[in-house]
């Protein structure tokens, strides 16, 4: 049953209070009338309300000095006021205040219907704004990050100083690694934290695909531009832009990319008018720049202009301190979803540190979902992660890559689930004791 929004309605006049009511009942609204400031404050401590449309001239409490005491109990609490004509100036300085809006009297029924869905939808983007911000802090919280061994600390500690600086940052390290986090982590610890964090993977793009993607393109440029699009660079403007995979492009891009980190502004594909952006630049890459500017493959100049501050991530079999914290971390999140009080036995446990983990961090995530979804109780066996036999089979025997041959597993266990629920994916998530989402997920990455 969907919830109808509730008004509060005050006004010490009765034929007044119910002509507001019987409109906005009439759009759709649950719709409560009070005759005093007094009376609409009890109303609203015993039962809320979604918007107070409020009589301003009324004997006892005013609707301005009601909208102060109701802001005392829910700050965003959007206030409408009804007033004459002869009231406007104080109706204006109340909303300076903090009222939503005033309507005077006498009233068009659309006007003030139309003005509470506006205070209702601009109440729900307030509060969904608040939710996301309180996610990301709590996601890119300092206590939040894995880091026990000596490496990630010192890690997140220059990503602590670096933060709220403009400088360049290149991240250099193994696919896997958490190249991507470090560049989440240098926006959200930063000043630019509220505007865009913009992540392109060079390595997706065409080159000449790239080069609109990032600097935008006007109508008719090419083939297929039927409109005028602003590149990553301008949507990024103001906050961060992350270039992953920035060793796979061309020479000839990177003196195109140099140009516009010089000069702080780009030139949109068909265009002759320059835009000015100001951006934060990190970059990552799991080549080694250096080696790739003595082959002739990468521009000194712009190896220069982007390692301003170099942060290279050491490969997870190089810190086996961060391994069970990690796989610990991975499994409460997958477990919460499923809602098995999953653990991870001591055997299963004695194979994580044992692994090699040529996928780094992926690789640990990746192992953690196949396992609960391949767990047959609440402890999670060393079969069900699937690293310990695999990892001794050579590559011929498996058809493919170790990553390869997990995923085979995990997806011939989802198979016969699918088979056995007769193509039903609820019964076949009941099957694997996950929940639908995850099922999903797997089977999109999987391609079944």
């Amino acid at each position: 049953m969907v919830m109808k929004s509730r008004i509060l309605i005050v006004d010490d006049e009765p034929r007044m209070a119910e002509v507001v009511s019987m409109a906005l009942t009439r759009a759709g609204y649950d719709c409560e009338t009070c005759g005093s400031g007094s009376a609409a404050i009890s109303a609203f401590e015993a039962r809320g309300a979604d918007v107070v449309v409020s009589d301003w001239k009324m004997p006892e409490m005013d609707g301005l000095e009601l909208m102060r005491q109701l802001h005392k109990r829910r700050v965003n609490l959007p206030v409408i006021l009804l007033t004459a004509h002869g009231s406007v100036p104080s109706a204006v300085a109340a909303m300076r205040e903090g009222a939503f809006d005033y309507v005077t009297k006498p009233f068009d029924n659309d006007e003030l219907r139309a003005l509470v869905a506006r205070a209702l939808e601009i109440n729900r983007l307030e509060r969904e704004n608040r939710y996301l911000r309180q996610e990301v802090a709590s996601r890119y919280a300092p206590d939040t990050i894995v880091a026990e061994s000596r490496q990630s600390r010192q890690t997140l500690d220059l990503i602590r100083r670096v933060a709220p600086s403009r400088a360049s940052v290149l991240v250099q390290g193994e696919s896997g690694s958490g190249k991507e986090l470090v560049a989440r982590l240098l926006h959200y610890w930063s000043d630019r934290v509220g505007q865009p964090f913009v992540a392109v993977n060079c390595k997706a793009f065409a080159e000449g695909v790239l080069e609109s993607e990032l600097f935008g393109h006007e109508k008719g440029a090419f083939t297929g531009a039927t409109t005028a699009r602003a590149g990553c660079f301008e949507r990024a403007s103001g906050g961060t832009l992350f270039l992953d995979e920035i060793g796979e492009t061309s020479v000839e891009f990177q003196a195109k990319l140099l140009r516009v980190l010089q000069d702080g502004e780009v030139l949109p594909v068909g265009s002759t008018q320059v835009r000015k952006v100001d951006v934060r630049i990190v970059s990552a890459t799991n080549r080694v720049l250096r080696d790739e500017i003595a082959a002739g493959r990468f521009r000194e100049d712009l190896f220069f202009r982007l390692n301003v501050i170099p942060l290279q991530l050491t490969p997870l079999r190089e810190r086996r301190d961060d391994i069970l914290p990690l796989a610990h971390f991975f499994l409460s999140r997958f477990a919460a979803e499923t809602r098995r009080p999953l653990q991870l036995s001591s055997e299963a446990e004695q194979v994580l540190l044992t692994h090699d983990w040529p996928g780094n961090v992926r690789e640990v995530e990746n192992a953690i979902e196949r396992a609960v979804v391949l767990a047959r109780s609440e402890s999670i066996l060393p079969e069900d992660l699937l690293l310990e036999q695999t990892s001794r089979l050579p590559v011929a025997a498996t058809g493919g890559s170790l990553q390869d041959c997990l995923d085979q597993a995990a997806a011939a266990r989802i198979r016969g689930a699918l088979e056995a629920a007769h193509g039903q994916r609820a019964e076949a998530a009941r099957l694997l004791g996950v929940e639908r989402t995850t099922l999903y997920r797997m089977m999109k990455r999987l391609g079944l």
